[in-house]
């Protein structure tokens, strides 16, 4: 009953309607006086912000500030994969017969995910996935996990269930159903798809190649290529979530394994390491 009653009250929400609002709210001027108590809130850190405090001229400001130059070092051995965002490992695995795992006995496909065909798809089962879900708490912006070439990238309108425990527990097919911005990125790892899932509060999710937002009114699929590709470096900022998110790294088969410890419930910074890529050989004419 529980269960019932919590997903009939956020499927009623008018989510994308609030989520503007709120985020209108946190771009006003008077936003800037909640600033101290969201840092008080959340016991946040403020030693690493780039700026100092009274910089941020509203809160929307301060929920996608960046980091001073050294606060996230970037994974520098060979062949690896860092977390592209500050966050907790939601769920990992295997992606089997195109499926992954949202929560316990809950489960959502590749093809949902990507609102992609069935080909491509299949490229991606029997890879590995990893969710990483950002709290209010978190540093926002998002990184490159691997250098790579983004070449295309996919907008999915749609709901903005919360994305905390509460709204995976009890939302089936969640990430499948809110607003989604990917990025294709063409890497050592074969082709990587970086899902940036949008959720309730959540002004919008921006990009660092596009102009293109999400939560837009009446907001349109739009799949498109990146001509000429944008090449980033491992570390490199890619875009940003103006509140706390989720995000979903997808690799192919065999092109990637997770360190040991990386693990559900593991919280993660950016940079870290969370496993290595797998070089296929050159196959023989």
């Amino acid at each position: 009953m529980i269960a019932y009653l919590s997903k009939l009250i956020l499927t009623c929400l008018p989510q994308n309607a609030i989520s503007r609002l709120v985020g209108k709210a946190a771009r006003s001027r008077i936003s800037k006086y909640f600033i101290k108590p969201y840092i008080s809130a959340f016991k946040l850190d403020t030693s690493e912000m780039e700026n100092p405090l009274k910089s941020y001229p509203n809160l929307a400001a301060f929920f996608t500030r960046k980091l001073k130059s050294g606060a996230r070092p970037i994974c520098s051995s060979p062949s690896s994969i860092a977390s592209p965002v500050d966050g907790t490992v939601a769920q990992l695995g295997i992606i089997k017969q195109g499926t992954l795992i949202q929560a316990k006995n809950i489960h959502y496909t590749v093809e949902q995910l990507l609102g992609c065909s069935k080909e491509k798809a299949a490229l991606y089962d029997g890879g590995t996935f990893i969710t990483i879900y950002l709290s209010p708490r978190d540093y926002h912006r998002i990184h490159m996990p691997i250098d790579g070439e983004c070449n295309q990238y996919t907008y999915i309108p749609g709901r903005l269930f919360p994305v905390n425990t509460i709204g995976v527990n009890h939302v089936p097919g969640l990430f499948t159903k809110n607003e989604r911005m990917i990025t294709y990125a063409n890497t050592q790892a074969g082709e990587v798809a970086i899902v940036k899932v949008g959720a309730f509060i959540v002004g919008s999710v921006k990009i660092a190649y596009s102009e293109h937002t999400t939560n837009q009114k009446q907001g349109k699929y739009v799949s498109v290529g990146i001509d000429p590709p944008a090449c980033y470096k491992k570390g490199q900022e890619i875009g940003l979530f103006e509140f706390g998110s989720t995000v979903i790294l997808l690799f192919e088969k065999g092109r990637m394994e997770y360190l040991p410890g990386i693990q559900e419930g593991k919280y993660l910074r950016v940079g870290e390491q969370i496993g290595t890529y797998l070089v296929q050989p050159v196959k023989k004419s």
